[in-house]
């Protein structure tokens, strides 16, 4: 089983909507970026997302929010390659305290999960 894991902090320029919410898409967009890492390690080649058979938002995200994102290789077939994902929220911002505070949280948060399949075309495939 391979799994890719990227940790990265949200910024202001995350933030969609008021209050400094993320917008779901962008936890999308890295699924997209874990996916690449993941078809890369397993075909040698960054290979085509095809579709998603759920994605299932848990919780919000703010920004100066830090997130866990990880893609597990759970089924190779002959040119698809099935994958789950997971995006947790591990450090949380607390503006309510000041602008510039923040928290390591003792549990990490599922904030986001997906099922999802990419496609490597056989000519394509280096490994």
């Amino acid at each position: 089983m391979k799994k890719v894991v990227h940790k990265m902090r949200l910024s202001q320029q995350d933030a969609h909507y008021g209050g400094g919410l993320v917008d779901g898409a962008k936890v999308l967009a890295l699924f997209g970026d874990v996916a690449t890492e993941l078809l890369i390690l397993n075909d040698g080649d960054e290979g085509l997302f095809r579709a998603y058979d759920t994605v299932e938002f848990l919780a919000p995200l703010y920004a100066g929010d830090f997130i866990e994102v990880e893609a597990v290789l759970t089924h190779i077939g002959n040119t698809s390659r099935k994958m789950t994902f997971a995006c947790y929220k591990i450090i949380q911002s607390r503006s309510d305290i000041n602008s510039s505070a923040a928290e390591l949280l003792d549990k990490k948060i599922l904030v986001t999960k997906a099922v999802g399949t990419c496609v490597v075309p056989k000519e394509k495939q280096r490994f």
